[in-house]
């Protein structure tokens, strides 16, 4: 019998430190990256492009052109791609989801390497393969690949509205729930999991969930979360899939986006989703409430007043997201304990109206 080695990639450069928006120049130019574009989010140019710019010509690094982009419909990124210069030698990203999924999937596209630089920790995507882009006008995940680089900045994601933060909690503490829903796949479809991607995973969310902390706009909390977050991304890449990092309650969000006018940020809805299915699961419910409490991040959920309405239609429809797959969510007896949730919990009741 033949056996298959594990090849992956992970991010060649990877700095998560206090300043690193002003060291950019000097990380990259060790990688000999000497030609770049730049894609900044709305905003950031006005906030850091100075910074930014200074170190990277100090440091001897052509800026061929630099965008501030706001469109990520595929169609439109697709044809960005095709007007960048055969001299570029990298793609960087600078700024919230939205402007790194278009970085991203332009240097998927180009075939260049892709450094993120997120300046807000509202999910795992700044250190995964994925990117969430508009297709015919919904939110769709497509397939790119994993940065080449990751740069991250304590000081500006403290800066970060508050909501990002909470987005970054409520998708981390999804893979406790999402790993229980592989394990559910396993036995119901005889598939095979990966038992390294489950590892990174569980020890991404573990680090965050048994973290001592005050406030989370602590310099450690805050490090834990982008790690938690990055090893995330790379159990995804291990996998070769998201198995490890998105299950049910992910196809919960990815429904509400569907629907919805206008979706809350991702990881807030997941975040909900997560509390709701580890309830359906019987898994570390005690341990998903306990840190959703702490954090805050119930508080914030019950300020938005999202309703159990779509939450309801968001369970029903879940299992279309993803049909190949076999989640808690595509099982029609947990979906109706779920819905009950809704009427029945009593932090539900508190958050949702």
């Amino acid at each position: 019998m033949r056996f298959n080695a594990h090849r992956i990639s992970i991010p060649t450069i990877l700095e998560v430190g206090k300043g690193n928006l002003g060291n950019i120049g000097e990380l990259l130019a060790k990688k000999s990256l000497k030609k770049i574009v730049v894609f900044f989010g709305g905003g950031i140019y006005e906030l850091f492009g100075k910074k930014i710019m200074d170190s990277l010509a100090f440091h001897g690094i052509v800026v061929l052109k630099s965008y501030e982009e706001d469109n990520n419909e595929v169609c439109s990124i697709t044809r960005l791609a095709f007007t960048l210069s055969s001299e570029t030698e990298g793609v960087i990203g600078i700024g919230g989801g939205k402007i790194l999924d278009i970085a991203k999937y332009v240097s998927f596209l180009s075939n260049l390497p892709f450094i993120s630089v997120p300046t807000s920790t509202s999910h795992d995507g700044f250190a995964s393969s994925g990117c969430s882009l508009l297709v015919e006008g919904r939110r769709t995940s497509v397939a790119a690949k994993m940065p080449f680089g990751i740069i991250v900045d304590i000081d500006v994601i403290k800066s970060s509205p508050e909501k990002f933060i909470y987005s970054g909690i409520g998708d981390l503490v999804s893979k406790i729930t999402a790993i229980q829903d592989w394990f559910f796949e396993e036995k119901n479809l005889n598939i095979t999991i990966d038992d390294f991607a489950v590892m990174i995973a569980k020890k991404s969310v573990n680090s965050i969930v048994h973290t001592t902390f005050a406030n989370i706009k602590e310099d450690f909390f805050l490090k834990e979360l982008i790690d938690s977050l990055t090893m995330s991304g790379i159990s995804m890449e291990i996998a070769g899939n998201s198995a490890p990092a998105s299950g049910s309650e992910h196809l919960i969000s990815h429904a509400l986006d569907k629907f919805v006018d206008i979706p809350e940020l991702h990881g807030i809805q997941v975040g909900v989703a997560t509390y709701i299915m580890s309830k359906v699961q019987g898994h570390r419910q005690q341990r998903v409430h306990d840190f959703l409490q702490e954090t805050g991040f119930f508080a914030h959920v019950k300020e938005l007043r999202m309703t159990k309405k779509n939450f309801a239609r968001a369970i029903d429809f879940a299992p279309t997201i993803k049909p190949y797959r076999y989640t808690y969510i595509h099982s029609k007896e947990h979906r109706e304990y779920a819905k009950n949730l809704l009427t029945e919990d009593h932090v539900l009741q508190e958050i949702l109206i």
